[in-house]
């Protein structure tokens, strides 16, 4: 009993000094950033300043330029591989054959084959066999 005490008072201890480093931790953070030397500000007589009037300078068309949009290339996902794989086969590419190609797990060859079959746009020839609608 006289232990368990004794191991009850260190966790009290380590816990407070844990919670105080949390407090400091939060006061670093909460502090807020000193802001870069700012312009003092005079308190005198402020002088009106009148600008001089120049003639604006004639606007020239402006060339417009003609951007292309360079089309990013989405990384493909796992069902878009699978299916590339399958249609680069004439008869059909078994599930041995897409782990090859495709580095994939089972379960997620299994998952994608499922998906692709049900939008229709592969079918199960046999077991196992997998070809292009």
């Amino acid at each position: 009993m006289k232990k368990l005490r004794d191991q009850l008072k260190t966790i009290s201890k380590s816990l407070t000094s844990l919670s105080k480093q949390v407090e400091k931790i939060t006061k670093q953070v909460n502090k807020p950033q000193p802001k870069k030397a700012a312009a003092p500000q005079k308190t005198g007589a402020k002088k009106k300043v009148t600008a001089k009037k120049t003639p604006a300078p004639k606007k020239t068309a402006a060339k417009k330029k003609v951007t292309t949009k360079k089309t990013q290339a989405k990384p493909q996902t796992v069902i878009d591989t699978i299916l590339n794989a399958v249609k680069k086969t004439r008869k059909g590419i078994t599930i041995a054959q897409l782990k090859e190609k495709t580095d994939l797990n089972s379960k997620q060859l299994s998952n994608a084959l499922y998906k692709l079959s049900k939008q229709g746009k592969i079918q199960a020839k046999l077991r196992g066999l997998y070809a292009k609608k």
